[in-house]
Order: structure tokens, then sequence, then C-alpha cells
């Protein structure tokens, strides 16, 4: 029987997060994932996630559409429009940010961007489980779970 390749919907965020952090790696090959997650966290579209926003505009465009996927062409479950409202939820409470309080005077991060880091780091875990899963090693670049 033929493995479903359909990425659920709650994994839309987890590999947009994912191939931001891989075109980090990609620029600066050298750096460490961790590192490579560390800059994801100061850019704009970490700001646009963990305010909400890119849950927002998403949603509002599904709504648009009458919440039909536009890939597939098939309605999306209330079900899966009420855990992406949840997602967004989870997201901006995990991924709080305070400017300029990243680090402690010891160069380690505080505990709410410690917080945020964790959360972003399952988060692309996984979609490479899924990856793995659906038998898609390819799209498997990172190696988080190597």
């Amino acid at each position: 029987m033929k493995k479903d390749k359909s990425q659920p919907f709650v994994l839309y965020i987890a590999e947009k997060i994912y191939f931001h952090v891989l075109e980090i790696k990609k620029k600066e090959p050298n750096i460490s994932n961790i590192e490579a997650f560390e800059r994801f966290i100061g850019t704009e579209f970490y700001d646009e996630i963990s305010s909400g926003k890119f849950h927002e505009k998403w949603l509002s465009e599904l709504k648009e559409n009458n919440y039909i996927d536009k890939k597939s062409g098939k309605k999306i479950p209330i079900e899966t429009i009420r855990l992406l409202n949840i997602q967004k939820d989870t997201m901006v409470k995990q991924l709080i940010k305070f400017p300029n309080l990243y680090y402690t005077k010891s160069h380690f991060p505080l505990e709410i961007s410690q917080r945020a880091f964790d959360h972003l780091w399952r988060t692309c875990e996984s979609y490479e489980l899924w990856c793995r899963e659906t038998k898609q090693e390819e799209l498997i670049q990172l190696k988080m779970l190597d």
C-alpha cells in the first residue's frame, strides 16, 4: 500500500521554519544547526510567527477561499482549522520575544529565550520525522535526528 505523502496542515509552519533555518545554513555552511536557529530568532519571519501575524494571514486566506486547500482542492476540516488556531496561540506563547534580552551577562540564553529555541527545534524535528515516515529523505537536510 502506498504511503500518503500529503503534508498535514499543522506541519506547514514547521516546513517554513525549517527552510528558513536551512537558508541561513546555506549562506554560512560552517555554522552549526544551533547557531542557525539562534540567527533565525533574529529574523523578520520569526517576528511574524511569534506575533501571530503569520497564522492570522494564513487563516484569513483560507477563510477567503472557503477553507478549500489550493494544492488538493479539498475542503479543510473544521477540526484542522481549530488545530491551526491552537498552533498559532502556542507559537505566540512559546516564541514570545523581548528585545535585547536574549542573553544574560554570562552569555547563556534566558529561560524564555531557551523555551523559544526549544520549541523551534522540536517543531523542525517533527518536520524531519514526518519526512522520514513518508520516505521523503531528500527533504531532510539539517539532519537534526541523526
